[in-house]
């Protein structure tokens, strides 16, 4: 929880993020994600100052664990004095105790968002799935709270102003914007409705630009013209240099170039999931990736 301290901005963690994304949709299937749209509603995480604090906490985690499909996950929810925002205690169940940050007893419209990450904790524990390291793993644990319909409130938990700030989670306010717009294109939901916090939206809208760009990359169809040169480029670079793999500087680029038996392939990210495909080098080509199903229109 960064709180009256400088808030890290842009994209840092963004390969960790699409790793996440790629490692939720192997785990769940593509039907799987979309199991959990629509988003957790505001309404069923509203705390308002005269409810009750330890009944709305727990009235708000029953809400995370029933959009979060955990039916038989009882959480136990108390306050203590911490450096974090939360911690839960993972184990067989099926009783889970949450420990809060003191200072969401007088900051309660933010103890959906620290709950929900917690909460997201016992689903990825249920589902074995984590990164190794603390810190992918944190990243894994936002990312999936966000891609599954819960992490809006993370990001709206986000504010800041020439004196102060406040920040949940562990990816940057933009990368939360990012992971949001992605899961809005896999659902066809828009959350923009849900902000309270102007920061929040702010970025929201440049993470989705982000996210946009990533169905504008060659060799798909939607690429600008600058992307296309570019992809021209290399390609002709890898036919003539039968024994490079790819052209030397193209690894920014996010595609590769691949000589074998059956010609020259190309391989490059879904834009949805992010996992690879290779296809061959044939002009206009449509694809479906194998993991999320998307079909792609691709000019090879």
């Amino acid at each position: 929880m960064a709180k009256d301290s400088e808030v890290v901005h842009g994209y840092p963690h963004l390969d960790t993020v699409r790793a996440a994304i790629t490692a939720l949709h192997r785990r769940l299937s593509s039907e799987g994600v979309l199991s959990y749209a629509p988003s957790v509603l505001p309404a069923d995480v509203a705390f308002a100052d005269q409810d009750d604090l330890h009944l709305g906490a727990q009235r708000v985690a029953r809400a995370l664990v029933h959009h979060f499909r955990l039916p038989d996950a009882r959480m136990i929810v108390s306050f203590r004095e911490m450096t974090h925002a939360a911690s839960v205690e993972l184990t067989a169940g099926p009783e889970y105790f949450i420990e809060l940050n003191d200072r969401f007893r007088t900051h309660r419209r933010d103890i959906g968002a620290a709950l929900a990450h917690e909460i997201m904790h016992v689903l990825l524990h249920r589902l074995g799935l984590s990164f190794p390291g603390t810190r992918d793993n944190e990243i894994l644990t936002d990312t999936a709270t966000t891609y599954l319909g819960a992490g809006w409130l993370l990001l709206d938990a986000f504010r800041e102003d020439s004196v102060s700030s406040q920040k949940l989670g562990y990816l940057t306010p933009e990368e939360f914007g990012y992971v949001l717009a992605k899961r809005s294109l896999v659902c066809d939901e828009d959350p923009s409705p849900w902000f309270t916090s102007p920061q929040g939206y702010t970025a929201y809208t440049k993470g989705k630009a982000q996210a946009l760009r990533d169905a504008q990359q060659p060799p798909l169809t939607t690429a600008g013209w600058t992307g296309r040169h570019r992809y021209a480029k290399d390609r002709r670079y890898a036919r003539e240099h039968a024994g490079a793999s790819s052209h030397p500087e193209s690894g920014a680029t996010g595609y590769a170039f691949e000589h074998g038996p059956d010609g020259l392939r190309v391989s490059f990210s879904c834009p949805t999931c992010h996992q690879r495909i290779r296809i061959p080098v044939r002009g206009r080509v449509r694809a479906r990736c194998g993991l999320c199903r998307t079909i792609l229109e691709c000019d090879t």
